[in-house]
């Protein structure tokens, strides 16, 4: 059983905002700065030491599906950090921060600024209660049950890519104007 948990991407969702908005082509393999958005999310997996897990295609058309489908497919795993396919700009040392916070917690929600945002990490102990979602509403369940026990730790990240998704091609702009300033201020 792998000591660290495993990053579930998830990339089975159809992206109809982004495609509404104006998008040619679903909105993980829209361009951005010379790659794909999933492609920035799995060099970010890649690049913080986790394994990754990528879940393209679930049994129902919900988040809480694909998340289900992750779960089961890593069973063995010592927990998972649920992250959708399109936060393009999320740092690999924050996956790194959650997945260490993780190693003490049940589960941790990470937030920027005061605002949620993902890949919120789960301990083993969530297994069967993440392995059973449906529908659309991802893990808010999950993270109720155990806020409600006091084992649910809110870690605060100075990361801006753990809340900038692409749902609509403004917001692919957006995450390109960002992705240029970090860039020059590197």
């Amino acid at each position: 059983m792998p000591s660290q948990p495993i990053v579930i991407v998830l990339a089975a969702g159809k992206g109809q905002r982004y495609l509404a908005s104006g998008g040619t082509t679903h909105k993980l393999a829209a361009s951005l700065a010379g790659s794909t958005v999933l492609a920035h999310v799995v060099s970010a997996v890649e690049a913080s030491g986790l394994q990754v897990h990528i879940v393209k295609s679930a049994a129902g058309d919900g988040i809480a599906d694909s998340i289900a489908a992750g779960v089961c497919a890593t069973a063995d795993a010592a927990g998972w950090l649920i992250l959708p396919g399109d936060l393009p700009l999320i740092q690999p040392e924050s996956l790194r921060q959650v997945a260490d916070a993780l190693a003490r917690h049940t589960v941790v929600v990470p937030h920027y600024r005061g605002q949620q945002g993902h890949p919120v990490g789960f301990g083993k102990a969530c297994f069967d209660a993440l392995s059973r979602l449906s529908g659309d509403v991802g893990a808010k369940s999950v993270i109720q049950k155990y806020r409600l026990t006091d084992e649910v730790f809110d870690l605060s990240i100075d990361d801006q890519g753990l809340v900038t998704d692409v749902d609509t091609v403004e917001d692919l702009s957006r995450a390109e104007d960002l992705f240029v300033r970090a860039i020059n201020q590197a």
